[in-house]
């Protein structure tokens, strides 16, 4: 089926950024200054930011009727917003909280907008190709690969981002693997 490996290795990706995030951002926070509890509160803000950004990449998808590139804008806008996040948070320090939290949730909304989409709408419109014929159990399956794929990538970055984070440049290559 046409999509399926493009958007399964999309959601790889996806759900290693989201997930060194959710795991790795109280932690970065904690290098930056914060202390250990506050860090952790904080680390909130980036999932929060993946609500209105999955709502606006659904509507906008919706509208346009191409998935595909809607997935693509939102990614290939987080590649540079990872840089600037980096830059302005190791700059900033644990001095302006606001600052923050804008940046988690406009970097929330752009890693979990198309993490949202391809989990489901993409997932149904696949599920949909002709040559499966209308079964439930092939539409289950590409759902499945996509999904399955993902995780791989949610699995992979605890290895990749502990390595790096410990043994190369520290956050600077934490940063530059995610915006590959």
């Amino acid at each position: 089926i046409p999509g399926v490996v493009e958007f399964a290795l999309s959601l790889f990706f996806c759900k290693f950024v989201a997930y060194t995030f959710i795991y790795w951002l109280p932690y970065y926070l904690g290098h930056v200054g914060f202390p250990a509890e506050t860090a952790g509160y904080l680390s909130i803000f980036f999932d929060l930011g993946g609500i209105p950004g999955g709502v606006l990449a659904g509507i906008i998808s919706d509208r346009l009727g191409k998935r595909g590139i809607v997935i693509y804008i939102y990614l290939a806008l987080t590649i540079p917003s990872l840089y600037v996040y980096r830059l302005i948070t190791e700059g900033l320090g644990a001095s302006s909280i606001w600052v923050h939290v804008v940046l988690m949730l406009f970097l929330g909304g752009l890693v979990n907008g198309p993490y949202a989409l391809i989990t489901t709408a993409v997932s149904a419109d696949l599920g949909q190709h002709a040559s499966l014929k209308g079964s439930k159990a092939m539409m289950a399956t590409v759902a499945g690969i996509i999904d399955g794929t993902g995780s791989v990538g949610a699995a992979a970055q605890g290895l990749v981002i502990g390595w790096l984070s410990s043994s190369c440049e520290g956050w600077d290559s934490v940063f530059d693997a995610l915006g590959f």
